[in-house]
C-alpha cells in the first residue's frame, strides 16, 4: 500500500476523481502551474489541462462565487482558499448562496462544491496565517464541515466531499501536511521520515462523514478532538499515563453525537481539545450536545483545553497552541476532580 503525507494524499483524492468525472474542476490562486503553496495540487493542471485545473485573480469572493455558479449548472467545482485566513470575503457567498440553494430553489438547484483551505497554527504562520475559522461555519444550515487528521482520512474525506450534492468545507491543518505531530514545538514541522506517514490506498474510496474515528480505547476519560489536536491528545495521554477514549470527530457537521455519547457516558469524564479561540468555539457546542445526552452520566464537570481569546500571536505561539504542557494540566485537571 503507498506511503503518503497529507499533501500527497489530497493530491492523489483530486487527481482521482479528476480522472473519473470531467466535471470535476480544481481552481484558486497559484493552483495551477505552481501548484499551490502547499503543492497540494502541484502536477494536476500537467496531467489533466488548463481548463480543469487553472488559477483565479486574488478574489475570495469570486472564487466562491464562480464555483456556486457551477454547482448550479453541473459541475463539481473544488475551489482553494489559499488560507482560512482569507476565506471571510467568500463568506457571504458560502452561508447565503452555497448552503442554501437547494433550500432557496425547492431542490431545483444543488450545489455539489468543495472549499478546501488550510487551518491553524504550528508554523509560526503569524497572526494572519494560523486561524482556525471552523465555528463559524458550522453554525452555517445547509454546509456540511469536516477537517481530516492523517492522509488516509484526508483522501477519503475529499474523494466523499467531492461525491456529495451539497457543499462541503474541507479544512487542512497545515501542521500535519508534511506528517504527524505530537505537540512538542521544538520538533520541525517538515523533514518526517518515511516511516512516519500514513498508509493511503491506491485509487478510489471514501471515507463517510458522521463517523468519528476511535484513536484509542481506554475507561479513565473522553478526549474528542479533532486536526491537529488529535496527536497532541494522544501523546498527552501517554504521557500522563491515563487510559483515555480518544475520539478524533473527522466530521464537525454533521457531527457522530451516538459515538461521544457512548463513550462520555463510559468514562463519565470529558475533555474537549481544540486550537481554535475559546469562546463560541466548537468545543462549547460539544459541550451543550454532550451535557445534554450524557448529563446524568458525568461524574465531574466537561473541561475544554482551547487556543486563547486574543489574535494568534507570532512570538508567542506556543504560548497560544494548545501542546502537550496545557493538554496535561487538563487531564490532570479532570483526572483530579471529584
Amino acid at each position: 500500500m503507498p506511503q503518503m503525507n497529507m499533501i500527497e494524499a489530497i493530491r492523489d483524492a483530486l487527481d482521482v476523481k479528476m480522472g473519473q468525472d470531467k466535471d470535476v474542476l480544481v481552481f484558486g490562486e497559484d493552483v495551477g502551474y505552481f501548484g499551490g503553496v502547499f503543492r497540494c495540487t502541484a502536477g494536476l493542471q500537467e496531467k489533466h489541462g488548463l481548463h480543469r485545473c487553472f488559477d483565479t485573480p486574488i478574489s475570495e469572493g469570486g472564487i466562491v462565487g464562480i464555483a456556486v455558479g457551477m454547482a448550479a449548472n453541473g459541475l463539481r467545482p473544488v475551489a482553494e482558499i489559499q488560507f482560512a485566513d482569507y476565506i471571510y470575503p467568500g463568506y457571504d457567498q458560502i452561508a447565503s448562496e452555497a448552503a442554501r440553494l437547494r433550500y432557496r430553489s425547492n431542490g431545483d438547484f444543488t450545489a455539489p462544491l468543495t472549499i478546501r483551505t488550510p487551518v491553524g497554527g504550528g508554523i509560526y504562520g503569524g497572526t494572519t496565517h494560523s486561524q482556525s475559522p471552523e465555528s463559524l461555519f458550522t453554525h452555517i444550515a445547509g454546509l456540511k464541515t469536516v477537517i481530516p487528521s492523517n492522509p488516509y482520512d484526508a483522501k477519503g474525506l475529499l474523494i466523499q466531499a467531492i461525491e456529495d450534492n451539497d457543499p462541503v468545507l474541507f479544512l487542512e491543518p497545515k501542521r500535519l501536511y508534511n506528517g504527524p505531530f505530537d505537540g512538542d514545538p521544538h520538533k520541525p514541522a517538515v523533514s518526517w521520515a518515511k516511516h512516519e506517514l500514513g498508509d493511503v490506498p491506491a485509487g478510489h474510496y471514501t471515507v463517510p462523514f458522521e463517523s468519528a474515528r476511535k484513536v484509542a480505547s481506554g475507561d479513565d476519560l473522553t478526549i474528542l478532538c479533532y486536526g491537529t489536536m488529535v496527536w497532541v491528545a494522544e501523546t498527552s495521554a501517554k504521557m500522563m499515563g491515563v487510559d483515555a477514549d480518544i475520539l478524533d470527530l473527522r466530521s464537525l457537521l454533521p457531527l457522530d453525537i451516538d459515538a461521544i455519547a457512548e463513550s462520555v457516558k463510559r468514562t463519565g469524564r470529558c475533555l474537549i481539545l481544540h486550537e481554535a479561540t475559546r469562546t463560541s468555539g466548537f468545543g462549547a457546542e460539544l459541550a451543550a450536545q454532550v451535557a445534554e445526552a450524557c448529563f446524568y452520566s458525568l461524574e465531574v464537570p466537561i473541561f475544554r483545553v482551547t487556543g486563547w481569546d486574543t489574535p494568534y500571536p507570532h512570538a508567542q505561539e506556543w504560548a497560544y497552541f494548545p501542546g502537550q504542557r496545557r493538554v496535561c494540566g487538563g487531564i490532570r485537571t479532570i483526572m483530579e476532580s471529584q
